[in-house]
């Protein structure tokens, strides 16, 4: 039975999880992981399903409410809650006053993220490469061919909460990012700060449904298909790092990454190259203790001994 004060943990495991997600190339499912909530986060995320609607229907509340073990995502989501405005304000300042330390971080953070999730691939395997490239290209593709300006209708607004929403719960891939993908990351980010109702229940009624209906296909999609599906995840963070390029300019509607050091572009830049060098090394020394802390966690949950064992 757990106490209040274990409730307030996992509210403070969630402001770690939203704050991860606030950020492009730190999964929340990353820090779920870190603080030892990740299997139970799945676990009820999964629990809801049709039993649980049935209990819901025929007035079993209380019975509904342990089915999906609701004080346990209530607490998570505050503290997800809490870091989304809280931090929202801070992202929104720092890419109008400091594009480039900030996009180079966000560069550092998901090359560094993409590296570590193709560590464990076997690339001699034809169909992981294959995966990989066709990730890299889709990445790309969506970055460079789409407009910087995507459609503002709700309908699109609850699609990307449907689909942010599933990259969370993925280690080594950040729901930020597939907002930076789908061109909505600035503009969530706006709607949280403005306390923009309808578009954050919009976002949040996209989110609710996607993690239902979607786990359970993203759980049998890398259950049956896991390595390929790295693959190509990978690959598309790859791909997707033309999009967050400290140095871009903007022609028509299509932002195109540039070299700084193109004389003709200097004046656009102001250089900066060692300040972006430098917040692009913090972005992936941040993945790196992230990973090498989560290692040494699982090292020590595998060798600490079961309650058989210890009987």
């Amino acid at each position: 039975m757990r106490t209040f004060s274990s409730y307030a943990l996992i509210t403070l495991k969630g402001i770690g999880m939203g704050a991860a997600d606030v950020i492009p190339g730190v999964s929340g499912g990353t820090i779920a992981f870190l603080t030892g909530i990740y299997e139970e986060l799945l676990n009820s995320i999964k629990s809801v399903n049709t039993q649980a609607f049935k209990l819901l229907f025929t007035g079993k509340i209380r019975q509904f409410w342990k089915h999906i073990n609701g004080t346990f995502l209530i607490s998570l989501i505050l503290g997800i809650a809490i870091s989304f405005f809280s931090l929202a304000k801070l992202m929104q300042y720092l890419m109008a006053n400091e594009p480039i330390p900030l996009w180079s971080f966000f560069f550092g953070l998901i090359i560094a993220s993409a590296i570590l999730i193709l560590k464990d691939i076997d690339l001699t395997k034809i169909k992981n490469v294959i995966a990989l490239l066709l990730g890299i290209g889709a990445g790309a593709a969506i970055c460079l061919v789409s407009p910087t300006e995507t459609p503002n209708h709700l309908w699109f607004i609850f699609l990307c909460g449907a689909i942010a929403i599933c990259a969370m719960i993925l280690p080594g891939i950040s729901g930020s990012f597939i907002l930076l993908l789908l061109g909505k990351y600035e503009y969530m980010l706006k709607a949280l700060t403005d306390l923009n109702i309808v578009l954050i229940i919009t976002f949040v009624a996209g989110a609710a449904i996607g993690i239902v209906s979607f786990s359970h296909f993203l759980s049998w999609l890398l259950k049956k298909y896991h390595v390929t599906t790295i693959s190509a995840l990978a690959g598309i963070m790859i791909g997707s790092l033309v999009k967050v390029w400290p140095w871009q300019l903007q022609i028509g509607e299509v932002s195109r990454p540039v070299m700084p050091f193109q004389p003709d572009l200097e004046p656009l830049f102001s250089g900066h190259i060692g300040l972006a060098v430098t917040f692009a090394l913090i972005g992936v020394a941040l993945v790196l203790v992230l990973e090498l802390t989560a290692a040494r966690m699982q090292k020590k949950r595998e060798a600490a001994p079961t309650v058989s064992e210890a009987e």
